[in-house]
C-alpha cells in the first residue's frame, strides 16, 4: 500500500528552508547620529529651564516687585508670545546659515536674555529680559527637532527626534531644583540667581554644537553633495541606506540622480522661494493634510493645559492644601521627576510601538487625569476644612497627568512635526507648527489665573479635559502612522481624506453640469 504524502509538502519545505536562513540582524544604534541628536536637542533645555524656574521664582519676584495677578500671568506666559519672532525667523535663518549655526545663534540670544532677567530691577526691565530670551527659545524650538530628524536614520528617528522633549523635561526639572536650592537664600538674591544661572547651559550648548556636522539635507540644498555624503555615511545604519537616503534627498531637491559631483548648482526653489505659496496659498491635498496635522498636534499639546500644570504647580498645590513654600516646591519637584522619568520611558518605545498607539493612549490618560483633578479641586473648593483624600487625589492626578503627557503627547508632537513635512517645506512648515505651539502656550499660560477666578480651579481642568477629548477624536481620525517610513516617503501617507473631498466636489460639479445639459436639451 502506497504511503500517503502530506498535502502541504510544499509549505513544509518552504518553512524548513526559511528556518535555515540567517535571522535578520537588527542594526545597532548609530552612536554618531545619537551624539548629533543629543547635542542639538540640548537647546531645548533653555525653554524647559525657563518654564520650571519661573514657576517658583515668581513667588519671590511678586513679593519684591509688587506685581498684580494680571502682571503675574503676563510675565509667566509672555515668553511664549515673544518666541514667535524667533520661530518665525528660524526657518529662513536655518536655510541661510545652516541648521548648526542657527542653534548656536539661539544659545547666544538666550544667554543675553537670562542675564537681563537676572539683573532686572523692575517689571519693565524683567519684561525686556523675557523678550530677548523668548526669541532665543523660539529659534531653539524650531531648529532642534528639524536637525535631529534630518540626521537620524529611519530605524531610530522616533527615538532621536524625541530628544528635544526629553531635554525640555530635563530643563524643567533643573528649574524646579534651582527653585528649591536658591529658596534658602535671601529673597532678593535667590530669584535673581534662579533666573540668571540659566545663562550657563546656553554657553555649553553653543560650544558643544560646534562639534556637530551640518544637516545632510541642508548640505544637499546648498549643492554640497560630497559633504552630505560624508555625513550620511556616518549617520546611516549601512552604506546601502546612506546611498538610498542621498538619492531620495537629491530627488526632493531637484538634483538629477546621475549627478555625482561634490558641488553642484541648485535651483532657487530649493532655497525656500515659493515655499509659503505652496504651503498656504496653493497646497496640494497632501500638503494641506500635513500642515493641518503639524499645526493641529502642536495646538492640542498646549490647549490641553500642560503649561498650566507646569507653570502654576505651586498655586495648584497651595489650593489643594499645601501651605508652605517649601512643601509646594517639593511637590513641584515631584512633578519634574515624574515628567523626566516617563519621557525617558517613551523614547525607547516610539520606534517599537509606533506614534499612533502612544499618542492615543497618552491623550486618553490625560482626559481621565484632568477630569479627576477637576473633581478633586472642586471638592476642596466647596469644603470649609482640609479634605485629606481630595488633597491626595489632586496630587496623584497632577502626577498622572504629566506622566501620561510625557509618554505620548509631549514627545510625539515634536517627532511627528519634524518628520512629516517634505524637504522643500520642512523648515518653514516646522516654523508654522512651532508658532501655533507658542501662541497657544502663551494664551493658556497668560489666562490661567483669570480662568480660575472665573470658573474655579476645578472648572479650568474640566475645560482642559474637554479639549483633550476633541484632540483624541482628531488624532484618531486624521493622523496616519509614520513609524518606519523615510522622510521622503511621508508625503504619500497624507492627503487621502482631502483627495476624497476634492473628488466628491468635482463629482457634484460634473453632475450639476450634466443636469444642466439635460435640461437644455429638454427645453
Amino acid at each position: 500500500m502506497a504511503e500517503k504524502r502530506p498535502e502541504n509538502n510544499g509549505a513544509a519545505t518552504a518553512t524548513a528552508i526559511e528556518s535555515q536562513l540567517p535571522t535578520p540582524i537588527k542594526p545597532k544604534r548609530n552612536k554618531y547620529a545619537l551624539a548629533c541628536a543629543f547635542l542639538a536637542s540640548m537647546t531645548s533645555i533653555l525653554l524647559g529651564y525657563d518654564i520650571g524656574v519661573m514657576s517658583g521664582a515668581i513667588i519671590y519676584i511678586k513679593r519684591e516687585i509688587k506685581m498684580t495677578d494680571v502682571q503675574k500671568e503676563v510675565i509667566m506666559g509672555i515668553l511664549n508670545v515673544y518666541s514667535l519672532l524667533g520661530s518665525a525667523a528660524a526657518g529662513r535663518t536655518s536655510d541661510w546659515l545652516g541648521r548648526r549655526y542657527t542653534i548656536v545663534f539661539a544659545g547666544a540670544i538666550f544667554f543675553v536674555g537670562a542675564l537681563l532677567m537676572g539683573f532686572a530691577t523692575n517689571y519693565a526691565f524683567l519684561m525686556v529680559g523675557r523678550f530677548v530670551a523668548g526669541i532665543g527659545v523660539g529659534y531653539a524650538l524650531m531648529i532642534a527637532p528639524v536637525y535631529t530628524a534630518e540626521v537620524a536614520p529611519a530605524s531610530a528617528r522616533g527615538f532621536l527626534s524625541s530628544f528635544p522633549e526629553v531635554f525640555i523635561n530635563f530643563g524643567i526639572l533643573l528649574g524646579y531644583v534651582s527653585n528649591y536650592g536658591f529658596s534658602k537664600l535671601p529673597a532678593d538674591i535667590g530669584w535673581r540667581l534662579m533666573l540668571g544661572i540659566g545663562a550657563i547651559p546656553a554657553v555649553f550648548i553653543a560650544i558643544g554644537v560646534l562639534a556637530m556636522p551640518e544637516s545632510p539635507r541642508w548640505l544637499v540644498m546648498q549643492g554640497r553633495l560630497g559633504d552630505a555624503k560624508r555625513v550620511l555615511d556616518k549617520t546611516s545604519d549601512s552604506p546601502a541606506e546612506s546611498k538610498q537616503r542621498l538619492a531620495e534627498i537629491k530627488e526632493a531637491a531637484g538634483i538629477p540622480e546621475h549627478c555625482t559631483d561634490d558641488i553642484v548648482a541648485v535651483s532657487k526653489k530649493s532655497h525656500g522661494s515659493g515655499v509659503w505659496r505652496e504651503l498656504l496659498l496653493h497646497p496640494t491635498p497632501a500638503v494641506r493634510h500635513i500642515l493641518i496635522c503639524g499645526a493641529g498636534i502642536h495646538f492640542f499639546q498646549q490647549a490641553s493645559g500642560i503649561d498650566s500644570v507646569v507653570l502654576y504647580g505651586p498655586d495648584i498645590f497651595k489650593k489643594a492644601g499645601l501651605e508652605s513654600d517649601t512643601d509646594q516646591l517639593l511637590a513641584t519637584m515631584a512633578v519634574g521627576f515624574t515628567k523626566t522619568i516617563f519621557i525617558l520611558v517613551a523614547t525607547f518605545y516610539l520606534d517599537k510601538v509606533g506614534r499612533r498607539p502612544l499618542l492615543l493612549s497618552s491623550v486618553a490618560g490625560m482626559i481621565v487625569s484632568s477630569m479627576a483633578l477637576g473633581a478633586g479641586l472642586t471638592v476642596i473648593d466647596h469644603s470649609e476644612r482640609r479634605v485629606g483624600w481630595a488633597l491626595a487625589l489632586s496630587i496623584t492626578t497632577v502626577l498622572s497627568y504629566v506622566a501620561f503627557f510625557s509618554i505620548g503627547m509631549g514627545p510625539i508632537t515634536w517627532v511627528y512635526t519634524s518628520e512629516i513635512f517634505p524637504l522643500r517645506l520642512r523648515a518653514q512648515g516646522a516654523s508654522i507648527a512651532v508658532a501655533v505651539n507658542r501662541v497657544t502656550s502663551g494664551v493658556i499660560s497668560m489666562t490661567f489665573i483669570s480662568l480660575r477666578d472665573a470658573i474655579t480651579y476645578g472648572g479650568a481642568f474640566f475645560l482642559y479635559g474637554g479639549v483633550a477629548v476633541v484632540a483624541f477624536l482628531v488624532f484618531y481620525t486624521l493622523y496616519p502612522e509614520t513609524q518606519g517610513k523615510t522622510l521622503e516617503e511621508m508625503e504619500g501617507l497624507f492627503g487621502t481624506f482631502f483627495k476624497w473631498r476634492t473628488t466628491l466636489k468635482e463629482f457634484d460639479e460634473k453632475k450639476t453640469e450634466n443636469e444642466g445639459h439635460i435640461q437644455m436639451r429638454r427645453n
